[in-house]
């Protein structure tokens, strides 16, 4: 199963930053940024 969500959109549509999204989630700003670039290395199927 994939789970695709666009980081950028989320973020305009509740007007937070990267930061302050890492924080509400309990995620590392480094491991955010890698999600939201979409280099993850995980590889669907």
């Amino acid at each position: 199963m994939l789970i695709v969500v666009n980081l950028d959109v989320m973020l305009a549509k509740r007007n937070i930053n990267l930061t302050e999204l890492s924080f509400r989630v309990g995620i590392t700003i480094a491991n955010m940024s890698i999600l939201k670039s979409g280099k993850n290395g995980i590889i669907p199927g």
